[in-house]
């Protein structure tokens, strides 16, 4: 293999899919990428069995071939090189890196002994999306999501995709949230509806490297999704498992409804939480009369806290007490001016959602004080 490239780019390639390595102890391999220059087309792929990500970056073959060698190595001496061209050739396993004034000589592991990149079974039926679009949906809907190797499926993100709509979900068991997104906002070709559990790493992945301006494909089969733009491709296998029936758990009515302003409620959630570090509690105490909700918080050693801020209220007073984080992760993603916060009795879940917008929400369970 011999290529010429620029630096920049190659230092965006390895970005991207550094962090998609392997901890195999019998398979060092995987923690090498794979680079591969085929006609004109020059790509560095990384695995971890489970994800696998490619990126293709422009520059001159003038001789194909492939190698692998250490990413973290890889990445350590692009990121340092100052010059904008470089020059990269293979001799053996040994990939050597050229500069005007520099040379370095990486030693690596045969290409041919780099797991394969999985191929999805039906990549004529797709949907395409604008990438803004499918990571906010992401985003909105991982808030309530978090790492689970006790229950696979709580560790995933539902895409739910119909004719209509697209639907993401995710739950950790305590809070669950969904956005749907319109069938105006996406094209689909040859795509029947499905429902298939995305793993949430993969997730976050795709909210990492993919960017905003430009379209994603989204292929599914029956183990795997892809996501493809005209310079990434991130292969995922797909969660075996069930989500949780959810639909009963939406609350439909409220005893009370709030209309704050997100910024504030953020705010006043952060300064209670420094009360509530230790037993993760907040209380919202809504006072109609005053038009106003108090945030609430207090620790026997550190102290107390009380915030009040004014509110759009419509409902019973009402006291209810969150763990201040699960009440935090929404008011991140939820961009509008003012957040819907609608109450039920103490005991049943509350919701969430922006003031002006029915497309995303977020339930959360309150906790229950003897």
């Amino acid at each position: 293999m011999k290529i010429i490239a620029i630096q920049s780019n190659i230092k965006e390639a390895i970005s991207v899919i550094e962090r998609v390595v392997g901890e195999n102890v019998n398979l060092p391999i995987l923690k090498n990428t794979c680079i591969k220059a085929v006609g004109g087309s020059i790509s560095f792929t990384t695995t971890n069995l489970e994800i696998a990500a490619t990126c293709r970056v422009s520059g001159k073959v003038i001789e194909d071939g492939a190698v692998t060698v250490p990413v973290g190595l890889l990445s350590s001496v692009i990121g340092n090189i100052k010059s904008d061209r470089l020059n990269l050739e293979t001799k053996g396993n040994v990939l050597e890196v050229k500069t005007d004034n520099y040379n370095a000589t990486i030693q690596g592991l045969p290409a041919e002994d780099f797991p394969p990149t999985p191929k999805i079974g039906n990549p004529g039926s797709y949907l395409e999306i604008k990438g803004v679009f499918l990571k906010d949906a992401i985003r909105e809907a991982g808030a309530a999501a978090q790492a689970s190797d006790l229950r696979p499926e709580l560790n995933s993100i539902l895409f739910d995709f119909s004719l209509e709509t697209l639907k993401l979900t995710a739950t950790d068991g305590f809070r669950l949230a969904e956005k749907t997104i319109p069938a105006s906002a996406f094209t689909v070709k040859d795509l029947e509806p499905f429902r298939a559990l995305v793993p949430l790493k993969t997730g976050f992945e795709v909210l990492r490297i993919m960017k905003d301006d430009g379209l994603v494909r989204v292929c599914f089969d029956r183990n795997q999704v892809v996501f493809t733009t005209d310079q990434i491709e991130l292969v995922s296998r797909l969660v075996d498992g069930n989500f949780p029936e959810y639909s009963q758990i939406i609350p439909k009515k409220f005893t009370t409804e709030i209309v704050v302003d997100t910024d504030e409620l953020s705010g006043g959630v952060k300064l209670a939480a420094v009360f509530g570090q230790k037993n993760g509690e907040v209380a919202i105490k809504v006072h109609p009369n005053k038009k106003a909700i108090e945030i609430v918080s207090a620790d026997q050693a550190l102290g107390e806290n009380a915030y009040l801020l004014p509110a759009k209220i419509k409902g019973d007073a009402a006291e209810v007490v969150f763990n201040w984080r699960y009440l935090s992760d929404p008011l991140k993603v939820i961009r509008t001016e003012e957040v819907l916060l609608g109450l039920q009795e103490e005991a049943n879940p509350a919701i969430i959602r922006p003031a002006t917008d029915g497309s995303y929400f977020y339930v959360i369970k309150p906790i229950l004080k003897g």
